[in-house]
């Protein structure tokens, strides 16, 4: 078996790594708290937070706040537990 078999590719990037982490500690953070949190653009979070949706990791609320759009993000409990498998591999990987 191979020491890296259970790290997940969809947790490669940092963005993603973040966005989950900070998913794992909060119930929903909004798009502009987690674009400071990050620290990136507007295109490479919606691009990363799309394509974590895409596997039923996180799930995104869209809705408008008086005239505002908002958009805030949770994580899925299919989510949570697929990157809590992820931060265990990588233990693991480091414990070697």
């Amino acid at each position: 078996m191979s020491i890296i078999e259970g790290l997940n590719k969809n947790f490669e990037n940092r963005v993603r790594l973040g966005l989950m982490s900070v998913l794992l500690v909060n119930d929903w953070v909004d798009f502009t708290e987690m674009k400071e949190l990050l620290s990136v653009t507007d295109g490479n979070l919606a691009s990363h937070s799309s394509a974590l949706e895409k596997v039923e990791y996180i799930e995104i609320k869209k809705e408008f706040v008086g005239k505002k759009p908002k958009t805030s993000y949770r994580v899925t409990q299919k989510g949570r537990e697929a990157f809590q498998r992820h931060l265990a591999a990588l233990e693991k990987l480091l414990g070697n």
